[in-house]
């Protein structure tokens, strides 16, 4: 059993919220476990041999509330200082990335080389007063405070200097830019906003949506959109073909939730269906769509495997020249900890690409402000880390689905929140910031938004870029304005940092990336 004291403030809190927490393993691996909060003390069963971290939501003063990770620590008798814990974590990570993103001997980033040495001399004296708990915690709490944004700044340097020899290299691809479009939405005023701020449009083409009974479609909501979206010229992308969520399963579906053979014929039909239907104007195929969850079948490993083999061949097969992606959702793997018969997401990318299946990109959601799996929040130097996982894969990816609430609600209450409670600025400046960071990767070739504007069954709340009545929001200015500086450097009108030439690729804002204030 692990045991961990927590302090608050240097006091034990009276409750803590524990439906965050999750324990890791190896190689980031969730594993499973069973928690209890008594007395100050937190306390975890784990279902697996060897040492582990803790995961949970933390609140750092002045920062905001995100998940955390301890280091990964053996059973002991006594109990671990959770402060201490979740400070040592960050801090090793810091130090790590640092050294990779060979940020040591940069003049730009002396400030965050000088500032870890002082949050390191408190992670020493919270480590030196292990005897005094509360004193050690309150060292520990000082340096979490410093250590955060300093790896938000750290992240930030990172993403400028690559941002500034990828507009040198002339590396970006043409369409950088995304909107998700709502079917729903058919009116004029939504679409002009649309074809204004967005290089590419995803166009969902959800099972349930297509087939709500067997054997009866309704193809008419996604037809009128892909007409107007030929009409526009505005490039459309497609999908998933195959996602098996509460939203994308037909419920006719569910009877033979247990008879691999017969959902497999079935999806096989409905992939020839869809793909014949809009093939020639789909440019990139979403064909699967977190399948590594699993959380609604019982499929095995093999049998997801086999559904990953069978939907990407069949669309090959139909239209051998197409572009095809495999969406990762809910990338940190939190689902993993309670649900065995799932795969972890890093795991099944692997996998998927070590099986020679024949896909062109990776597909990567970073929604934030639920209080559930894969939408706890997480700052920028976990979402950098994160990206980096998948530059060894050897695959571009896309930024499929992205986006945070611009209001506090009931259904986001404890998912976290980034420096201040969620409001309009505070999500314009996130997508600012993470944009710069996302597009600073060299293997990221787009990045597409949530929801263009709020509605009531969306699924993250106030996450649109508009008001319900399509009046712009800040961050829809924002979005804009960025869009605008990508097409500057396109054709040429933006100066390279590095030859002084002008610099024609897309893909970063003309001006340096906002740093973390």
């Amino acid at each position: 059993m692990l045991r961990f004291q927590v302090f608050r403030d240097g006091e034990p809190p009276t409750e803590l919220n524990l439906s965050s927490a999750y324990l890791v393993g190896a190689d980031s691996v969730p594993i499973r476990g069973e928690f209890t909060f008594t007395e100050g003390e937190i306390r975890c069963r784990k279902r697996a041999a060897g040492p582990s971290a803790l995961a949970l939501m933390w609140e750092i003063k002045g920062f905001g509330a995100v998940l955390l990770d301890t280091v990964r620590l053996p059973e002991r008798p006594s109990p671990y200082i959770l402060n201490v814990e979740l400070a040592r974590g960050r801090m090793m990570k810091l130090l790590q990335k640092r050294e990779d993103w060979g940020l040591l001997d940069v003049a730009d980033a002396q400030l965050v080389n000088d500032k870890f040495a002082e949050a390191r001399e408190l992670l020493i004296q919270a480590m030196e007063n292990l005897d005094d708990p509360p004193v050690a915690a309150k060292f520990a709490d000082r340096c979490l405070a410093l250590a955060l944004p300093l790896s938000e700044q750290a992240a930030v340097v990172h993403a400028e200097l690559l941002l500034h020899r990828r507009i040198a290299t002339r590396s970006f691809p043409r369409n950088v830019f995304g909107l998700h479009a709502s079917l729903p939405q058919n009116g004029e005023n939504y679409r002009r906003k649309i074809l204004a701020a967005s290089d590419f449009v995803s166009l969902p083409l959800l099972w349930k949506t297509l087939e709500p009974q067997q054997q009866s479609f309704n193809w008419a909501p996604v037809d009128e959109w892909a007409d107007f979206l030929r009409r526009a010229k505005l490039p459309m992308v497609g999908g998933p073909l195959v996602q098996f969520s509460e939203a994308a399963i037909p419920d006719w579906l569910y009877i033979w939730e247990h008879d691999y053979e017969t959902v497999r014929s079935m999806l096989y039909e409905h992939i020839e269906r869809v793909v014949g239907r809009y093939g020639s104007q789909v440019v990139l195929w979403n064909v699967l769509s977190g399948l590594h969850v699993n959380a609604h079948f019982s499929f095995t490993f093999d049998q997801l495997m086999d559904l990953t083999r069978l939907a990407i061949s069949l669309v090959k097969k139909l239209l051998p020249a197409a572009q095809t992606m495999i969406e990762i959702t809910q990338p940190w793997g939190e689902y993993y900890a309670g649900n065995q018969r799932s795969i972890p997401p890093l795991i099944y990318a692997e996998m998927a690409v070590q099986s020679g299946i024949p896909f062109e990109l990776f597909g990567l959601q970073l929604c934030f402000g639920l209080p559930r799996d894969g939408c706890w929040q997480r700052d920028l130097f976990q979402i950098s880390m994160l990206l980096d996982r998948f530059a060894t894969m050897g695959k571009p990816l896309v930024i499929t689905r992205m986006g945070v609430p611009s209001g506090v609600s009931e259904a986001g209450a404890g998912s976290g929140q980034w420096r201040k409670p969620w409001n309009d600025q505070i999500q314009a400046k996130w997508l600012e910031a993470v944009i710069n960071i996302v597009l600073s990767k060299p293997f990221v070739e787009a990045v597409c938004w949530c929801d263009l504007a709020d509605e009531p069954n969306a699924q993250i709340p106030g996450a649109g870029l508009l008001a319900a009545d399509l009046n712009a929001k800040t961050s829809y200015q924002t979005w804009t304005s960025m869009r605008k500086a990508v097409m500057a450097v396109r054709q040429g009108a933006v100066k390279s940092p590095e030859t002084g030439k002008s610099a024609g690729p897309p893909g970063a804002s003309s001006s340096p990336p906002a740093r973390p204030a």
